[in-house]
């Protein structure tokens, strides 16, 4: 449905337009519908409080599918927390192992140990992404000098003449 919760609506009710969001619109019906009772129109107070109720339940609706989006979007981030977690865990296993074997030396090569498991990179493959400008071919060696041409004989002699 959209977001429907905040958008403009134009009803056209029975005195008129009526223009707002659902919620708007419905305490003006409402409003509308209550003066009508107040002035003992029961048949044009009965046709306000029908429009107030349409628009209330799409206002209804549309809550309630945005409950169910953000239900279902915590439910991925529990899911991914969960997914997060375990690896940690496992990564700590292993790390301890490796302690224990003694196959890691230090504190920061089991952290990175961890850290490699938990990206799924393996051990001793690099974690970095190639960038433009490593990418960048080296310049090129310059030329050498052309060799004269018959045509350019006579300039090379006349700058030689000049020395």
């Amino acid at each position: 449905m959209g977001n429907v919760v905040n958008r403009v609506f134009d009803s056209s009710g029975p005195e008129g337009k009526v223009r707002g969001t659902p919620q708007q619109i419905i305490d003006k019906y409402n409003l509308m519908a209550r003066d009508a009772q107040l002035s003992n129109d029961r048949v044009a107070a009965e046709n306000f409080q029908q429009h107030a109720e349409h628009y209330l339940r799409m206002l209804a609706e549309a809550q309630r599918e945005q409950a169910e989006r953000q239900a279902q979007q915590q439910e991925r981030r529990g899911a991914q927390h969960q997914g997060a977690s375990r690896a940690e865990e496992k990564g700590d296993e292993a790390a301890a192992a490796d302690r224990g074997s003694g196959t890691a030396a230090t504190p920061e090569i089991a952290a990175a140990a961890v850290t490699s498991d938990v990206m799924g990179v393996a051990p001793g493959d690099s974690e970095l992404v190639e960038t433009p400008e490593e990418s960048v071919v080296p310049p090129r060696k310059p030329r050498p000098p052309r060799n004269p041409t018959p045509l350019d004989e006579p300039a090379l002699a006349a700058s030689d003449a000049a020395e």
